[in-house]
């Protein structure tokens, strides 16, 4: 099975892991995935009211340069962590 394939698996198995990640790990998916899809990220940072929003733009933007093979692996294998 392909990277592609196997990250395509992974999303899926996402939306029914046993229970619900904790809100630093559901990020952490977040960022994997856009870093992964997106690569770098971009446009302005959220602003201050927006705090979710930040926390998102954060973290994805703590995985800049990772390229976005690496970024798959490492979304395919913590999905797989939690899938228990």
């Amino acid at each position: 099975m392909s990277l592609q394939e196997q990250f395509a698996q992974a999303q899926a198995d996402s939306k029914n892991l046993p229970e619900r990640p904790d809100n630093m790990t559901l990020l952490k998916i977040y960022a994997l995935f856009k870093q992964a899809s997106s690569g770098d990220v971009e446009g302005a940072r959220p602003g201050f009211t927006d705090m979710v929003g930040r926390a998102k733009y954060d973290a994805w933007a703590a995985l800049k340069g990772n390229s976005q093979d690496e970024a798959m692996q490492q979304y395919i294998d913590l999905i797989e962590e939690l899938k228990g």
